[in-house]
């Protein structure tokens, strides 16, 4: 499991605000770039989304859906990304970002880590435009997810960008329905490894302690996240099993 590249420790310096430092009654939407100023100003690292468009351009965006947070409801990959940054957040000024935009806000100030969302199905095209958007960047920056496929082309794509695994045990949520059981053993084991060479792991607080965090953590000295963190029952197991939280609905001290 170990790499050849040192130890992200920017990653563990400060809490990350999940999906930016949101808060929908403030009229701050996930994902956004009010978000992501809000989190600058705490200095706080930034965790976020990105899916693909139509044409291939990263767009920053948790779901595979409009609708939920936005104005429309058609598949996020069904539309270029022309027609995605002028789809408004509900009852805001946002826009949804490409991951360019989202840089050129970030700028350096903040650690960013990226979670590439994937149904999956081999499809490698946000991959390589997120290794060739972070080519040009020069801030502190991290990408993971939960397929191993798009994090084994970014370990021969761009080699020197850190990477690593989203991951929890027991992968019983509706949304991995179409996962096959040697599939949900091969991600909660880590058996993925050899191809991706993880350099972190962003493990589920409801399911810490376990075994295979426990071992990346202490036998190869990979930093530990810890998402979503929401509570203080969270942030206590946060604090005793993982090195920094991934959290949302609260500021950090």
């Amino acid at each position: 499991m170990r790499s050849n590249n040192p130890r992200p420790d920017w990653l563990t310096l400060r809490p990350i605000a999940h999906r930016g430092l949101h808060d929908a009654a403030a009229g701050v939407i996930e994902n956004t770039a009010s978000a992501f100023a809000a989190a600058i100003a705490g200095d706080y690292g930034i965790e976020c989304d990105v899916q693909v468009s139509a044409d291939g351009e990263a767009m920053v965006h948790h779901d595979d859906t409009l609708g939920r947070l936005t104005e429309g409801n058609a598949p996020l990959a069904s539309l270029p990304a022309a027609a995605l940054e002028v789809v408004p957040f509900k009852a805001t000024a946002d826009r949804m970002l490409t991951l360019s935009d989202l840089c050129e806000l970030v700028d350096g100030r903040v650690p960013l880590v990226i979670e590439l969302k994937s149904r999956f199905d081999g499809d490698l095209r946000l991959a390589r435009r997120v290794a060739l958007v972070l080519a040009g960047y020069r801030g502190a920056v991290a990408v993971m997810s939960f397929d191993p496929a798009p994090i084994a082309t970014l370990r021969t794509l761009a080699p020197s960008l850190t990477r690593g695994i989203v991951a929890e045990r027991h992968y019983s949520h509706a949304e991995w329905a179409g996962l096959s059981p040697a599939m949900k053993r091969n991600l909660a084991f880590f058996l993925h490894a050899p191809s991706t060479r993880p350099q972190f792991v962003a493990y589920s607080v409801k399911e810490l302690p376990a075994a295979a965090p426990w071992l990346a953590r202490h036998w190869f000295g990979l930093p530990l996240l810890t998402w979503t963190v929401r509570s203080p029952a969270d942030r206590a197991t946060a604090e005793r099993y993982a090195d920094q939280m991934i959290f949302e609905g609260f500021r950090p001290d």
